[in-house]
């Protein structure tokens, strides 16, 4: 990301999946910070995943905290699969909810979670959170999402994840351009 920036692409938020394991441990935050600072990364263009499982430690909320603090935005992975709890989304300090994707399978066509899809993408726009929208495979779940106002989706109609190298030949000349603000929320 920082040989990207470098090059003058604008400036991307890389996610990053943390597993349980990670997050439970004490020095959590410094060895996130320490991973940053070795690769030049500023805490601004990271969101850090967490499944909602991992909100059902007493110490979650501190480390929630703390990232949010330091400019690092936090999504709920595989939201409504988990341990739902509409509690935390008060409690915690979450900026994206990821719709899981065995709700967004079959969409528009599957009414039950077309309901959902919609159910949470006005839930979350209430609470001034962004949704992504994960698993999107066709034209038609793409669409009905955007017809949702989802904020973001991700999968195999997009792309399919790729090594650094092949990503930044994937950038589009619009990326490509003066580096700006991730203010303008730009999500790949």
């Amino acid at each position: 990301m920082k040989a990207w920036r470098d090059q003058g692409f604008a400036p991307v938020r890389l996610a990053v999946n943390v597993s349980a394991r990670q997050f439970r441990q004490d020095n959590f935050q410094q060895v996130f910070d320490r991973a940053l600072a070795d690769f030049g990364l500023d805490h601004f263009c990271m969101e850090v995943e967490l499944t909602e499982s991992l909100l059902q430690t007493e110490r979650a909320e501190r480390v929630m905290e703390a990232l949010r603090a330091a400019g690092i935005t936090i999504a709920i992975d595989d939201f409504g699969v988990g341990f739902s709890s509409l509690s935390y989304l008060k409690r915690f300090p979450v900026d994206t909810l990821k719709i899981d994707r065995s709700f967004t399978h079959g969409i528009p066509a599957h009414a039950d979670n077309a309901a959902i899809c919609r159910a949470i993408v006005a839930m979350a726009h209430s609470l001034n959170l962004k949704v992504t929208g994960e698993g999107v495979e066709t034209e038609e779940q793409l669409a009905f999402l955007r017809e949702l106002n989802c904020d973001a989706v991700q999968g195999y109609l997009l792309s399919r994840p790729l090594p650094a190298d092949e990503f930044a030949e994937q950038l589009t000349p619009q990326i490509r351009q003066a580096p700006r603000s991730l203010n303008s929320d730009r999500r790949v």
